[in-house]
Protein backbone atom coordinates (compact mmCIF):
# COMPACT_ATOMS: atom_id res chain seq x y z
CA UNK A 1 0.00 0.00 0.00
CA UNK A 2 0.99 3.64 -0.22
CA UNK A 3 2.77 5.18 2.76
CA UNK A 4 0.36 7.66 4.39
CA UNK A 5 3.23 10.16 4.57
CA UNK A 6 3.50 10.02 0.77
CA UNK A 7 -0.24 10.60 0.34
CA UNK A 8 -0.15 13.58 2.75
CA UNK A 9 2.70 15.17 0.84
CA UNK A 10 1.49 14.28 -2.68
CA UNK A 11 -2.31 14.14 -2.92
CA UNK A 12 -2.27 15.60 -6.43
CA UNK A 13 0.16 12.91 -7.59
CA UNK A 14 -2.12 10.19 -6.22
CA UNK A 15 -5.19 11.71 -7.91
CA UNK A 16 -3.38 12.16 -11.23
CA UNK A 17 -2.31 8.52 -11.10
CA UNK A 18 -5.89 7.40 -10.51
CA UNK A 19 -6.97 9.43 -13.54
CA UNK A 20 -4.41 7.57 -15.64
CA UNK A 21 -5.98 4.34 -14.44
CA UNK A 22 -9.46 5.69 -15.25
CA UNK A 23 -10.38 4.98 -11.61
CA UNK A 24 -12.48 8.06 -10.83
CA UNK A 25 -14.27 6.49 -7.85
CA UNK A 26 -11.06 6.37 -5.83
CA UNK A 27 -10.15 10.00 -6.52
CA UNK A 28 -12.82 11.01 -4.00
CA UNK A 29 -11.25 8.63 -1.49
CA UNK A 30 -8.08 10.71 -1.33
CA UNK A 31 -9.70 13.78 0.23
CA UNK A 32 -11.70 11.68 2.69
CA UNK A 33 -8.57 9.72 3.57
CA UNK A 34 -6.62 12.89 4.30
CA UNK A 35 -9.48 14.36 6.36
CA UNK A 36 -9.67 11.20 8.44
CA UNK A 37 -5.89 11.12 8.81
CA UNK A 38 -5.89 14.73 10.03
CA UNK A 39 -8.65 13.94 12.52
CA UNK A 40 -6.71 10.90 13.72
CA UNK A 41 -3.67 13.04 14.44
CA UNK A 42 -5.85 15.58 16.26
CA UNK A 43 -7.28 12.81 18.40
CA UNK A 44 -3.83 11.52 19.24
CA UNK A 45 -2.79 14.96 20.50
CA UNK A 46 -6.04 15.28 22.48
CA UNK A 47 -5.67 11.80 23.99
CA UNK A 48 -2.07 12.42 24.97
CA UNK A 49 -3.13 15.65 26.67
CA UNK A 50 -5.95 13.90 28.52
CA UNK A 51 -3.59 11.20 29.77
CA UNK A 52 -1.09 13.83 30.81
CA UNK A 53 -3.86 15.68 32.65
CA UNK A 54 -4.92 12.45 34.39
CA UNK A 55 -1.42 12.08 35.80
CA UNK A 56 -1.30 15.74 36.81
CA UNK A 57 -4.63 15.57 38.66
CA UNK A 58 -3.42 12.72 40.79
CA UNK A 59 -0.50 14.80 41.96
CA UNK A 60 -2.70 17.89 42.44
CA UNK A 61 -5.23 15.97 44.52
CA UNK A 62 -2.48 14.63 46.81
CA UNK A 63 -1.03 18.11 47.19
CA UNK A 64 -4.47 19.63 47.91
CA UNK A 65 -5.26 17.01 50.53
CA UNK A 66 -1.97 17.70 52.30
CA UNK A 67 -2.75 21.42 52.22
CA UNK A 68 -6.26 20.78 53.53
CA UNK A 69 -7.96 22.44 50.56
CA UNK A 70 -11.14 21.36 48.77
CA UNK A 71 -10.48 18.59 46.19
CA UNK A 72 -14.05 18.05 44.95
CA UNK A 73 -13.54 19.89 41.67
CA UNK A 74 -10.33 18.00 40.95
CA UNK A 75 -12.01 14.70 41.85
CA UNK A 76 -14.88 15.44 39.47
CA UNK A 77 -12.49 16.37 36.67
CA UNK A 78 -10.44 13.22 37.29
CA UNK A 79 -13.54 11.03 37.31
CA UNK A 80 -14.57 12.32 33.89
CA UNK A 81 -11.20 11.76 32.23
CA UNK A 82 -11.34 7.93 31.68
CA UNK A 83 -14.59 8.23 29.72
CA UNK A 84 -13.14 11.04 27.59
CA UNK A 85 -10.01 8.97 26.92
CA UNK A 86 -12.08 5.90 25.99
CA UNK A 87 -14.20 7.99 23.61
CA UNK A 88 -11.09 9.40 21.92
CA UNK A 89 -9.53 5.93 21.67
CA UNK A 90 -12.71 4.46 20.17
CA UNK A 91 -12.99 7.21 17.57
CA UNK A 92 -9.30 6.92 16.74
CA UNK A 93 -9.60 3.15 16.31
CA UNK A 94 -12.59 3.57 14.00
CA UNK A 95 -10.74 6.16 11.92
CA UNK A 96 -7.58 4.02 11.79
CA UNK A 97 -9.62 1.15 10.34
CA UNK A 98 -11.10 3.44 7.68
CA UNK A 99 -7.69 4.92 6.82
CA UNK A 100 -6.11 1.49 6.44
CA UNK A 101 -9.07 0.35 4.33
CA UNK A 102 -8.45 3.23 1.92
CA UNK A 103 -4.69 2.69 1.85
CA UNK A 104 -5.03 -1.04 1.20
CA UNK A 105 -7.20 -0.34 -1.83
CA UNK A 106 -5.46 2.61 -3.40
CA UNK A 107 -3.18 1.28 -6.17
CA UNK A 108 0.55 1.77 -6.48
CA UNK A 109 1.93 4.90 -8.16
CA UNK A 110 2.75 4.11 -11.78
CA UNK A 111 6.12 4.70 -13.37
CA UNK A 112 6.11 7.47 -15.98
CA UNK A 113 6.95 4.97 -18.74
CA UNK A 114 3.71 2.99 -18.27
CA UNK A 115 1.54 3.62 -21.36
CA UNK A 116 -1.92 5.08 -20.77
CA UNK A 117 -4.67 2.80 -22.04
CA UNK A 118 -8.10 1.49 -21.18
CA UNK A 119 -7.45 -2.29 -21.38
CA UNK A 120 -5.10 -4.99 -22.70
CA UNK A 121 -5.74 -3.95 -26.31
CA UNK A 122 -3.66 -0.84 -25.62
CA UNK A 123 -0.61 -2.55 -24.14
CA UNK A 124 2.55 -1.40 -25.91
CA UNK A 125 4.72 -3.89 -27.79
CA UNK A 126 8.42 -3.20 -27.19
CA UNK A 127 10.15 -5.84 -29.28
CA UNK A 128 9.91 -9.30 -30.83
CA UNK A 129 12.45 -12.08 -30.85
CA UNK A 130 12.57 -15.21 -32.97
CA UNK A 131 10.72 -16.02 -36.16
CA UNK A 132 7.52 -18.08 -36.03
CA UNK A 133 7.93 -21.37 -37.81
CA UNK A 134 6.09 -22.08 -41.06
CA UNK A 135 4.28 -25.44 -41.01
CA UNK A 136 3.40 -27.60 -44.02
CA UNK A 137 0.74 -29.43 -42.01
CA UNK A 138 -2.10 -28.50 -39.68
CA UNK A 139 -0.77 -28.07 -36.15
CA UNK A 140 -2.77 -29.96 -33.56
CA UNK A 141 -3.95 -28.22 -30.43
CA UNK A 142 -1.50 -29.07 -27.65
CA UNK A 143 -4.23 -30.57 -25.44
CA UNK A 144 -5.53 -32.78 -28.22
CA UNK A 145 -2.02 -33.96 -29.08
CA UNK A 146 -1.10 -34.63 -25.43
CA UNK A 147 -4.29 -36.63 -24.89
CA UNK A 148 -3.88 -38.65 -28.10
CA UNK A 149 -0.28 -39.52 -27.26
CA UNK A 150 -1.06 -40.46 -23.66
CA UNK A 151 1.04 -37.63 -22.23
CA UNK A 152 -1.89 -36.07 -20.39
CA UNK A 153 -5.34 -37.13 -19.20
CA UNK A 154 -7.77 -34.23 -18.93
CA UNK A 155 -10.94 -36.31 -18.68
CA UNK A 156 -9.85 -38.24 -15.59
CA UNK A 157 -8.35 -35.09 -14.06
CA UNK A 158 -11.74 -33.42 -14.40
CA UNK A 159 -13.50 -36.54 -13.12
CA UNK A 160 -11.71 -36.57 -9.79
CA UNK A 161 -10.91 -32.86 -9.29
CA UNK A 162 -13.05 -30.80 -11.66
CA UNK A 163 -12.43 -28.78 -14.81
CA UNK A 164 -8.99 -27.17 -14.96
CA UNK A 165 -7.17 -30.15 -13.42
CA UNK A 166 -5.29 -32.87 -15.27
CA UNK A 167 -2.90 -35.78 -15.04
CA UNK A 168 0.51 -35.48 -16.69
CA UNK A 169 1.95 -38.82 -17.76
CA UNK A 170 5.13 -40.37 -19.05
CA UNK A 171 7.67 -38.17 -20.77
CA UNK A 172 5.56 -35.02 -20.35
CA UNK A 173 6.16 -35.39 -16.60
CA UNK A 174 9.88 -35.51 -17.34
CA UNK A 175 9.56 -32.41 -19.53
CA UNK A 176 7.76 -30.56 -16.74
CA UNK A 177 10.55 -31.38 -14.30
CA UNK A 178 13.24 -30.69 -16.89
CA UNK A 179 11.93 -27.19 -17.57
CA UNK A 180 11.91 -26.40 -13.86
CA UNK A 181 15.47 -27.59 -13.41
CA UNK A 182 16.66 -25.78 -16.54
CA UNK A 183 15.24 -22.44 -15.33
CA UNK A 184 16.45 -23.00 -11.76
CA UNK A 185 20.00 -23.78 -12.88
CA UNK A 186 20.06 -20.69 -15.07
CA UNK A 187 19.05 -18.49 -12.13
CA UNK A 188 21.45 -20.18 -9.71
CA UNK A 189 24.23 -19.37 -12.16
CA UNK A 190 23.22 -15.70 -11.85
CA UNK A 191 23.41 -15.68 -8.06
CA UNK A 192 19.78 -16.43 -7.19
CA UNK A 193 19.16 -18.52 -4.06
CA UNK A 194 16.65 -21.35 -4.59
CA UNK A 195 13.68 -21.26 -2.20
CA UNK A 196 10.93 -23.84 -1.80
CA UNK A 197 8.23 -22.02 0.22
CA UNK A 198 5.24 -23.25 2.22
CA UNK A 199 2.28 -23.97 -0.03
CA UNK A 200 -0.15 -22.29 2.39
CA UNK A 201 0.05 -18.88 4.08
CA UNK A 202 -2.22 -16.97 6.46
CA UNK A 203 -4.43 -14.06 5.46
CA UNK A 204 -2.40 -11.33 7.23
CA UNK A 205 0.65 -12.34 5.20
CA UNK A 206 -1.35 -12.70 2.00
CA UNK A 207 -2.85 -9.22 2.36
CA UNK A 208 0.69 -7.87 2.29
CA UNK A 209 1.50 -9.08 -1.19
CA UNK A 210 -1.62 -9.08 -3.33
CA UNK A 211 -4.72 -7.19 -4.39
CA UNK A 212 -7.48 -7.84 -1.86
CA UNK A 213 -9.89 -8.63 -4.70
CA UNK A 214 -7.80 -11.73 -5.42
CA UNK A 215 -9.16 -13.38 -2.26
CA UNK A 216 -12.58 -13.57 -3.86
CA UNK A 217 -11.64 -14.63 -7.38
CA UNK A 218 -8.23 -16.31 -7.29
CA UNK A 219 -7.30 -17.84 -3.92
CA UNK A 220 -8.26 -21.23 -2.56
CA UNK A 221 -9.05 -20.96 1.17
CA UNK A 222 -8.58 -23.94 3.45
CA UNK A 223 -11.88 -24.47 5.30
CA UNK A 224 -11.67 -24.16 9.06
CA UNK A 225 -8.30 -22.42 9.09
CA UNK A 226 -6.68 -19.06 8.43
CA UNK A 227 -4.75 -20.44 5.48
CA UNK A 228 -4.78 -20.07 1.71
CA UNK A 229 -3.11 -22.16 -0.98
CA UNK A 230 -0.48 -20.05 -2.73
CA UNK A 231 -1.21 -18.72 -6.23
CA UNK A 232 2.54 -18.25 -6.83
CA UNK A 233 5.74 -18.56 -4.78
CA UNK A 234 6.02 -14.76 -5.05
CA UNK A 235 3.46 -14.47 -2.26
CA UNK A 236 5.08 -16.50 0.55
CA UNK A 237 8.55 -15.29 -0.45
CA UNK A 238 7.40 -11.67 -0.36
CA UNK A 239 5.92 -12.20 3.11
CA UNK A 240 8.92 -14.16 4.39
CA UNK A 241 10.60 -11.07 5.86
CA UNK A 242 7.42 -9.46 7.20
CA UNK A 243 8.11 -7.03 10.10
CA UNK A 244 11.87 -7.34 9.62
CA UNK A 245 14.71 -4.92 8.88
CA UNK A 246 17.43 -5.67 6.34
CA UNK A 247 20.97 -4.42 6.69
CA UNK A 248 22.04 -2.58 3.54
CA UNK A 249 24.93 -5.01 2.96
CA UNK A 250 22.42 -7.87 2.56
CA UNK A 251 20.63 -6.25 -0.39
CA UNK A 252 19.79 -6.93 -3.12
CA UNK A 253 18.56 -10.36 -2.09
CA UNK A 254 17.85 -12.42 -5.22
CA UNK A 255 15.65 -15.49 -4.73
CA UNK A 256 14.39 -18.20 -7.09
CA UNK A 257 11.13 -19.66 -5.84
CA UNK A 258 9.94 -23.06 -7.01
CA UNK A 259 6.47 -24.32 -6.19
CA UNK A 260 3.13 -25.50 -7.45
CA UNK A 261 0.62 -22.68 -7.95
CA UNK A 262 -3.10 -22.97 -7.17
CA UNK A 263 -5.65 -20.62 -8.77
CA UNK A 264 -9.42 -20.71 -8.74
CA UNK A 265 -9.77 -18.53 -11.83
CA UNK A 266 -8.71 -20.18 -15.06
CA UNK A 267 -9.78 -17.51 -17.56
CA UNK A 268 -11.17 -17.77 -21.05
CA UNK A 269 -12.85 -20.72 -22.73
CA UNK A 270 -12.25 -22.04 -26.24
CA UNK A 271 -8.83 -23.55 -26.86
CA UNK A 272 -7.81 -22.86 -23.24
CA UNK A 273 -10.58 -25.02 -21.78
CA UNK A 274 -9.05 -28.44 -22.40
CA UNK A 275 -5.32 -28.15 -22.14
CA UNK A 276 -2.43 -26.83 -20.10
CA UNK A 277 -2.54 -23.07 -20.66
CA UNK A 278 -5.15 -21.92 -18.13
CA UNK A 279 -5.42 -24.41 -15.30
CA UNK A 280 -6.04 -24.50 -11.56
CA UNK A 281 -2.68 -26.07 -10.69
CA UNK A 282 0.72 -25.75 -12.32
CA UNK A 283 4.45 -25.59 -11.56
CA UNK A 284 6.44 -22.37 -11.69
CA UNK A 285 9.93 -21.04 -11.07
CA UNK A 286 9.72 -17.41 -9.92
CA UNK A 287 12.28 -14.64 -9.61
CA UNK A 288 11.94 -12.43 -6.53
CA UNK A 289 14.18 -9.60 -5.32
CA UNK A 290 14.32 -7.40 -2.23
CA UNK A 291 16.44 -4.30 -2.89
CA UNK A 292 17.16 -0.68 -2.01
CA UNK A 293 14.78 1.78 -3.69
CA UNK A 294 17.49 3.30 -5.87
CA UNK A 295 18.29 -0.11 -7.40
CA UNK A 296 14.84 -1.37 -8.31
CA UNK A 297 14.47 -0.03 -11.85
CA UNK A 298 17.77 -1.52 -12.99
CA UNK A 299 16.82 -4.83 -11.35
CA UNK A 300 13.44 -4.76 -13.10
CA UNK A 301 15.27 -4.81 -16.43
CA UNK A 302 17.52 -7.59 -15.11
CA UNK A 303 14.51 -9.79 -14.30
CA UNK A 304 13.10 -9.23 -17.77
CA UNK A 305 16.46 -10.05 -19.36
CA UNK A 306 16.65 -13.32 -17.39
CA UNK A 307 13.18 -14.36 -18.51
CA UNK A 308 13.94 -13.47 -22.13
CA UNK A 309 17.11 -15.55 -21.97
CA UNK A 310 15.07 -18.59 -20.97
CA UNK A 311 12.79 -18.26 -24.00
CA UNK A 312 15.69 -17.52 -26.33
CA UNK A 313 17.48 -20.67 -25.16
CA UNK A 314 14.27 -22.67 -25.59
CA UNK A 315 14.02 -21.36 -29.16
CA UNK A 316 10.48 -20.07 -28.68
CA UNK A 317 9.48 -16.89 -30.57
CA UNK A 318 8.16 -14.21 -28.23
CA UNK A 319 7.41 -10.55 -27.82
CA UNK A 320 7.79 -8.15 -24.86
CA UNK A 321 4.86 -5.93 -23.93
CA UNK A 322 4.71 -2.89 -21.63
CA UNK A 323 1.41 -3.22 -19.77
CA UNK A 324 -0.84 -0.15 -19.91
CA UNK A 325 -2.58 1.70 -17.09
CA UNK A 326 -5.91 -0.03 -17.67
CA UNK A 327 -4.45 -3.54 -17.45
CA UNK A 328 -1.68 -3.32 -14.87
CA UNK A 329 -3.57 -4.07 -11.66
CA UNK A 330 -3.13 -2.68 -8.17
CA UNK A 331 0.27 -3.77 -6.89
CA UNK A 332 2.82 -3.07 -9.65
CA UNK A 333 4.28 0.32 -10.55
CA UNK A 334 5.30 -1.10 -13.93
CA UNK A 335 4.84 -4.50 -15.52
CA UNK A 336 6.21 -6.24 -18.57
CA UNK A 337 4.66 -9.36 -20.06
CA UNK A 338 6.44 -11.81 -22.31
CA UNK A 339 4.10 -13.45 -24.78
CA UNK A 340 5.18 -16.61 -26.59
CA UNK A 341 4.08 -17.47 -30.11
CA UNK A 342 1.33 -20.11 -30.21
CA UNK A 343 1.00 -21.38 -33.82
CA UNK A 344 -2.34 -23.14 -33.27
CA UNK A 345 -3.96 -19.77 -32.54
CA UNK A 346 -1.56 -17.79 -34.72
CA UNK A 347 -1.10 -15.39 -31.80
CA UNK A 348 1.22 -14.40 -28.97
CA UNK A 349 0.00 -15.50 -25.50
CA UNK A 350 1.23 -14.43 -22.08
CA UNK A 351 3.84 -16.69 -20.46
CA UNK A 352 5.74 -14.26 -18.16
CA UNK A 353 4.70 -11.40 -15.91
CA UNK A 354 7.54 -9.15 -14.68
CA UNK A 355 6.71 -6.45 -12.10
CA UNK A 356 8.38 -3.76 -10.05
CA UNK A 357 6.15 -3.27 -7.01
CA UNK A 358 8.39 -0.52 -5.58
CA UNK A 359 7.59 -0.09 -1.86
CA UNK A 360 3.91 -1.08 -2.17
CA UNK A 361 4.24 -4.60 -0.75
CA UNK A 362 6.95 -3.58 1.74
CA UNK A 363 4.73 -0.91 3.31
CA UNK A 364 1.98 -3.48 3.85
CA UNK A 365 4.45 -6.02 5.20
CA UNK A 366 6.57 -3.51 7.15
CA UNK A 367 9.87 -4.57 5.56
CA UNK A 368 12.63 -1.97 5.77
CA UNK A 369 16.35 -1.48 5.25
CA UNK A 370 18.58 0.31 7.74
CA UNK A 371 20.82 3.22 6.77
CA UNK A 372 24.38 2.08 7.66
CA UNK A 373 25.36 5.67 8.48
CA UNK A 374 22.42 6.19 10.86
CA UNK A 375 21.27 3.20 12.94
CA UNK A 376 17.87 4.76 13.66
CA UNK A 377 17.16 5.72 10.03
CA UNK A 378 15.20 3.17 7.98
CA UNK A 379 13.27 3.14 4.71
CA UNK A 380 11.00 0.63 3.03
CA UNK A 381 12.66 -1.80 0.63
CA UNK A 382 11.46 -2.33 -2.94
CA UNK A 383 10.20 -5.73 -4.09
CA UNK A 384 10.22 -7.14 -7.60
CA UNK A 385 8.98 -10.37 -9.10
CA UNK A 386 8.98 -12.10 -12.44
CA UNK A 387 8.05 -15.47 -13.81
CA UNK A 388 11.12 -17.42 -14.85
CA UNK A 389 9.07 -20.28 -16.23
CA UNK A 390 5.48 -21.45 -15.77
CA UNK A 391 5.85 -24.96 -17.08
CA UNK A 392 2.27 -25.63 -18.20
CA UNK A 393 2.32 -22.63 -20.56
CA UNK A 394 5.78 -23.41 -21.85
CA UNK A 395 4.86 -27.03 -22.45
CA UNK A 396 1.96 -25.81 -24.57
CA UNK A 397 4.36 -23.63 -26.57
CA UNK A 398 6.80 -26.53 -27.04
CA UNK A 399 4.07 -29.02 -28.03
CA UNK A 400 2.91 -26.67 -30.76
CA UNK A 401 6.09 -24.90 -31.94
CA UNK A 402 8.18 -28.11 -31.99
CA UNK A 403 5.41 -30.38 -33.29
CA UNK A 404 6.28 -32.65 -36.24
CA UNK A 405 4.05 -34.02 -39.00
CA UNK A 406 4.15 -37.51 -37.48
CA UNK A 407 2.86 -36.16 -34.16
CA UNK A 408 6.17 -36.33 -32.36
CA UNK A 409 7.58 -33.25 -30.63
CA UNK A 410 11.26 -32.28 -30.76
CA UNK A 411 12.69 -31.39 -27.35
CA UNK A 412 14.61 -28.08 -27.25
CA UNK A 413 18.37 -28.63 -27.07
CA UNK A 414 18.86 -26.91 -23.69
CA UNK A 415 16.33 -29.21 -22.00
CA UNK A 416 17.68 -32.51 -23.34
CA UNK A 417 20.34 -32.95 -20.62
CA UNK A 418 17.48 -33.18 -18.09
CA UNK A 419 15.45 -35.66 -20.18
CA UNK A 420 17.38 -38.90 -19.71
CA UNK A 421 18.81 -38.64 -23.22
CA UNK A 422 15.49 -38.15 -25.05
CA UNK A 423 15.57 -35.79 -28.02
CA UNK A 424 11.84 -35.90 -28.77
CA UNK A 425 8.50 -36.88 -27.29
Amino acid sequence: MLDIRFVRANPDVVKADLRKRNDSEKIAWVDDLLAKDARSRELKVATDQLRKRRNEIGREINAAKKAGTDVSALMAEGAALPQKIRACDAEQEEIATAVRNYLMRLPNILHESVPVGKDDTENMEIRRAGTPRTFDFEVKNHGQLAAEKGWADFERGAKISGAGFYFLKGNLVLLDLALQRFALDLLIGKGYLPVSPPYMINRDSYEGVTDLADFEKVMYKIDGSDAYLIATSEHPIGAMYRDEIFEEKDLPLRLAGISPCFRREIGAHGLDTKGLFRVHQFQKVEQFVFCKPEDSWAIHEELLKNAEEIFEKLGLPYRVVNICTGDIGTVAAKKYDIEAWMPRENAYKEVVSCSNCTAYQAVRLNIKVRDPADFESKQYVHTLNSTAIATSRVMRAILENYQQKDGSVVIPDVVRPYMNGLDRL
